[in-house]
């Protein structure tokens, strides 16, 4: 078994020998000369490669607004009417973890509904929340 004290002894010796293969006393100055002068400043901000294709750039208006899909359910048709939603969800969707929540888009609970519903074979009796 070996002892703390010559385990800690251990360590060191390795950190110390890792530390010496990352020295930077390693470099050829004219290596280094020649890495100042290509480094791209700090502050000019990101460097796209030359071949990369060429990139839109977003207005100041562009981005701003939400789509309805990127929108909450509440935001889209107010909270009343996106809880109803969610509890129709709620009431026919054999899920474990449906969508059902106001805080999803109302397309995305209404697609629950859909596909929820559309289970049912064409003999079976729905539930009244598909109908509405």
């Amino acid at each position: 078994m070996v002892r703390v004290p010559a385990a800690l002894a251990l360590i060191s010796l390795m950190s110390f020998s890792l530390a010496a293969c990352g020295s930077p006393e390693t470099a050829a100055p004219a290596e280094d000369a020649a890495a100042a002068t290509s480094a791209p400043a700090a502050d000019a901000g990101p460097v796209m490669p030359e071949d990369a294709p060429p990139q839109e750039e977003a207005g100041p208006d562009e981005g701003e607004h939400l789509g309805a899909a990127d929108q909450t359910c509440t935001d889209q048709v107010g909270a009343a009417a996106a809880n109803r939603l969610a509890e129709r969800c709620t009431m026919v969707s054999p899920a474990s973890h449906p969508p059902c929540n106001p805080a999803n888009a109302c397309a995305l609970i209404q697609d629950e509904i859909d596909r929820s519903c559309a289970m049912y074979g064409p003999g079976e009796a729905k539930p009244a929340e598909c109908a509405a």
